[in-house]
């Protein structure tokens, strides 16, 4: 299975089953496994910090407050001056927490169990470095207590002050299962994270709060992973299962993409969707778009041919276009819907007949997906693959619901959509999400000079490219995402991501799939 190539981002219970392997079928002591963690994270914190710094280490009540009392016990050895303060009781610990914390008082450290708002305040006065140890990968909610009040004040502390946090497996307030952050958490500088990481050090707002994440190997053997579920798009194999052009192909074996869109002061959409599609590989791409318009679209498009559809004048797509559409579409491979269609309620019908009925491959964008609102459903109908790429409010429409929704909770409603539609969406904004219900992957590239008009129009393009030369749907979507980002990344590193458009990333798509080459090459 090509996602089994993938770096996997684990889950709260996955990482949970790769513990409980290691510690009762291998036989390898919780103890030994919280030693290696502390252990890791001091090593970072003393390679990347000065020991004229202080460190000042929070700790929860749990094992993550554990791995910060070995991480203290080894900072101290070093030589470093050291601060730990616990949001609980000595009491309420208990396992290999309560035995570091008793090592840590036997070699003289005095652990300060709960203290007040005045005596934290001023451990986070002066020069130091915050080891966040409050809460680890099973925490999920609101934090509650001394611990919000350490987060708390924690967070006010660094942003006023600058002062660095590190933090223990992930940032306190962070659900590690969704990348959802709780009201009260703790943005980290960087985050040293165990065998392997974490979903919500990808998935927004988790992804802001992680800083550079650091993997450490805590001896867990490879053999007690549990399979995961979310994963990582890998350059090295989508560079290996990408088809290229070879000596026997011709244009028309090569993809064949038709984008059908256009309308009154959207011609712009479906232009860089369908020279995107050619960037990215296709043999032959052509614009299904209304005839009125279509002068435009024969000045603009050199390399694109047109399929000018009768909209008697009116500048949009017309119902009774479906059937044109229809049978142009049985020529093509994939077929990318949507693209400055307009939200004429004539477009909508005429989006709902084709999509329904299309033969081929489909990508579904923009006003093609709004006329889906409410209907969602309806796509399970659909006999062929189909890849959904809504941003938070075209999914918001979708379902039913505010966008502020499915932003606060971005995997749970992608997926959602996924399975209500049975096709792959592709919930885009900062670490784009790629689920078809069951598997999801998060995607690494990409800045936000990517929030500029037409770069959803480009990554349309790419993923119906991508599609039309026989790629599993999830994996085009995936490595459309992957290659659409890191244009962006390329385009932002010689002209400033402040001033990205979107043509410029269809000029720098080619300089992706270069770059994956050379991935691969290094492989």
């Amino acid at each position: 299975m090509i996602l089994d190539h993938f770096l996997p981002l684990y889950t709260a219970a996955e990482m949970g089953r790769t513990d409980r392997a290691a510690i009762r079928d291998v036989g390898i002591p919780g103890a030994v496994l919280m030693e290696r963690a502390g252990m890791a994270v001091a090593e970072h914190l003393l390679e990347s910090f000065c020991e004229d710094h202080g460190f000042v280490v929070l700790a929860g009540k749990g094992n993550n407050g554990g791995d910060g009392f070995v991480c203290a016990r080894h900072l101290l050895q070093a030589g470093a001056a050291v601060q730990v303060l616990a949001v609980a009781p000595a009491r309420d610990y208990g396992g290999d927490a309560l035995v570091n914390l008793k090592i840590l008082e036997k070699l003289g450290l005095q652990v300060q169990h709960a203290p007040g708002a005045a005596a934290l305040r001023r451990a986070l006065a002066g020069d130091c470095v915050i080891v966040d140890a409050i809460f680890g990968t099973g925490f999920s909610g609101e934090p509650r207590g001394k611990a919000a009040e350490f987060i708390g004040t924690a967070a006010v502390a660094a942003e006023r002050a600058g002062i660095p946090v590190v933090a223990v497996d992930i940032a306190s307030g962070v659900d590690a299962s969704t990348g959802e952050a709780a009201g009260a958490s703790l943005p980290a500088m960087a985050t040293v994270t165990f065998h392997a990481p974490k979903l919500g050090h990808f998935v927004a707002p988790g992804s802001y709060h992680a800083g550079d994440i650091i993997l450490a190997d805590i001896g867990i053997p490879e053999d007690c992973g549990a399979p995961a579920t979310h994963f990582l798009p890998a350059p090295d194999v989508l560079a290996a299962i990408i088809p290229r052009k070879m000596d026997y192909d011709h244009k028309f074996s090569a993809g064949r993409v038709l984008v059908a869109g256009g309308s009154t002061g959207l011609t712009g959409a479906a232009c860089m969707a369908s020279e995107a599609a050619l960037r990215a590989g296709a043999g032959v791409v052509t614009a299904a778009v209304p005839s009125s318009l279509n002068p435009i679209f024969e000045q603009r498009l050199l390399e694109v041919m047109s399929l000018p559809l009768e909209d008697g004048g009116a500048g949009f797509l017309l119902k009774d276009a479906a059937a044109a559409l229809l049978q142009a579409a049985a020529a093509f491979d994939c077929v990318a819907l949507g693209p400055g269609l307009g939200r004429h309620p004539e477009s909508a019908l005429l989006a709902r007949r084709f999509a329904l009925d299309c033969p081929v491959a489909l990508v579904l964008d923009a006003d093609g997906l709004n006329a889906f609102a409410g209907k969602l459903s309806s796509l399970k109908k659909r006999g062929g693959p189909t890849v959904l790429t809504p941003h938070a409010g075209e999914l918001g429409r979708l379902l039913g619901m505010p966008a502020e929704e499915v932003a606060a909770h971005r995997l749970e409603h992608a997926r959602a959509a996924a399975r209500k539609s049975g096709s792959v969406v592709v919930l885009k904004g900062s670490a784009t999400i790629i689920t078809d219900g069951r598997l999801t992957m998060v995607n690494p590239t990409g800045n936000p000079g990517l929030a500029t008009a037409g770069s959803g129009d480009v990554l349309t393009g790419t993923i119906a490219a991508l599609l039309a030369k026989g790629l599993d749907p999830l994996i085009a979507a995936a490595a459309g995402v992957y290659l659409h980002g890191a244009a962006a990344d390329l385009a932002a590193g010689d002209l400033n991501q402040d001033h990205l458009v979107a043509s410029d990333l269809i000029d720098y798509l080619p300089l992706a799939f270069a770059q994956l080459d050379e991935e691969e090459e290094q492989e």
